[in-house]
């Protein structure tokens, strides 16, 4: 009997001993939780206020643009007529008179539309992440489909579309149309950031005042919507969200171009070597054991132009008359071997050719093939590959042995995408093509 008083007694001293134990526990993990919230919270009113005083905002600009879309082969600004379909259907508006449309009813706009009476016309969506079909319009993508909205002006020669986005809307266009979605999502963030600097810069000015508008969707500028969105492309152009390169406090221009020789060249092939430029310098593509690009197609190339058909390219490309030609020459090299002038000479006379495009220019046509190094043959073209090249004559023909496709300034996008796949990361790429610059 004693034994099981005592026995009880000490069960229930050690259960009186846990319940204790528990509620201290208890009581010191609310503290730390109490105090973790506290220094989170402190943390963050600290970080925010010091974001506040250095003025590094953590929000990123994302600015409106305003883009001309041009008609079917990038060919004119103006549209005969303009059709726009959503599939939540469309609202229309000029001045107070407002429109709306069923969904996937499509709409006609023509020159002569009485709501022109009232200024220019608005077409949006009504459904809020709806996107604008242009059913009058044919692009690499078929119709081509456009966020944000769409403003309209009426002009002597027809309808002008300007696509009203922001920047990071307008970017889903652009990388997918500059830069094939197959390639290295690093690469792909190259051209992101590319494009971003580069259309950032435009919207500084207005490259079609009379429409209020900064751009176009052509090479003129950058190509925009020529390809449809695709998970790759709006993936890198999320993953560098705001991301822009700069070159002394300044946003650069980012040029860029398709393929080089095994190297780039300044803006001197431009005939501009202005310091603001000094980014744009000659650069080598490649790493311990050979150019990046060595394998592409376009890495080497061979044009074999017939006499007569290079007297009929200079005297119809340059507007002369030199007559037959009997002589040309490559008279100026820039950095990295890029031609900036050539002389050609004829039985009448001669003319001199300066600058990349130019000498480009005066090369491309009809009349002979070029040869990539994969051995695939193409007809001539109405630019030279590039301006990377050496002449030499032959049997009365004249040898163009050149390299690399595109102006040779900025950033090869093939270049960058055989970077990435040895392992390159976007920023090593960026710096790499643009010097003394910084990514932010």
């Amino acid at each position: 009997m004693k034994w099981m008083e005592k026995y009880k007694y000490h069960m229930l001293a050690l259960l009186l001993g846990l319940s204790i134990f528990a509620c201290l526990m208890k009581s010191i993990s609310n503290n730390q939780q109490k105090e973790l919230k506290k220094d989170g919270k402190s943390k963050v009113t600290e970080e925010k206020q010091q974001s506040q005083e250095n003025g590094t905002s953590k929000e990123v600009e994302d600015p409106t643009i305003r883009v001309v879309l041009k008609t079917d082969g990038f060919a004119n600004v103006a549209h005969p007529e303009a059709g726009f379909q959503a599939a939540g259907g469309l609202k229309i508006q000029s001045g107070d008179e407002v429109r709306e449309s069923a969904p996937g009813e499509v709409v006609t706009i023509r020159p002569d539309d009485a709501m022109f009476a009232k200024g220019t016309i608005h077409i949006e969506p009504k459904e809020e992440g709806d996107l604008i079909s242009v059913v009058t319009l044919n692009r690499g993508c078929g119709v081509p489909n456009y966020r944000g909205k769409i403003e309209l002006f009426q002009t002597a020669e027809g309808v002008v579309l300007v696509n009203e986005l922001s920047m990071e809307q307008y970017l889903y266009g652009v990388v997918p149309s500059e830069m094939p979605a197959s390639y290295e999502p690093e690469a792909l963030k190259v051209q992101a950031v590319c494009a971003r600097s580069y259309a950032y810069k435009q919207t500084q000015g207005l490259g079609y005042p009379e429409y209020q508008a900064h751009i176009d969707d052509s090479t003129a500028f950058q190509v925009y919507g020529n390809s449809g969105e695709q998970e790759s492309t709006n993936r890198a152009v999320d993953e560098t969200r705001g991301q822009k390169i700069w070159y002394q406090d300044q946003v650069i221009t980012a040029y860029y171009f398709s393929t080089s020789c095994g190297k780039t060249t300044t803006a001197e092939a431009w005939g501009n070597a202005s310091p603001d430029k000094a980014y744009l310098q000659s650069a080598e593509i490649k790493d311990e054991e050979c150019d990046y690009e060595a394998k592409l197609p376009w890495y080497r190339w061979r044009a074999v132009i017939p006499s007569n058909v290079l007297t009929n390219l200079i005297n119809l490309n340059t507007q002369t008359n030199i007559g037959n030609v009997t002589s040309l020459e490559v008279t100026k090299c820039g950095p990295g071997g890029v031609a900036q002038q050539i002389v050609a000479v004829g039985d009448q006379g001669s003319v001199t050719v300066d600058t990349e495009n130019k000498i480009r220019t005066a090369l491309g046509g009809s009349g002979y093939t070029i040869e990539k190094q994969d051995g695939t043959v193409i007809d001539s073209m109405t630019l030279l590959p590039s301006a990377f090249f050496t002449v030499e004559y032959q049997d009365g023909n004249y040898v163009l042995n050149g390299g690399g496709f595109g102006h040779g300034i900025g950033m090869s996008q093939n270049g960058a995408n055989e970077m990435a796949k040895k392992g390159k990361n976007y920023l090593e790429i960026l710096t790499t093509f643009y010097h003394d610059v910084e990514v932010r």
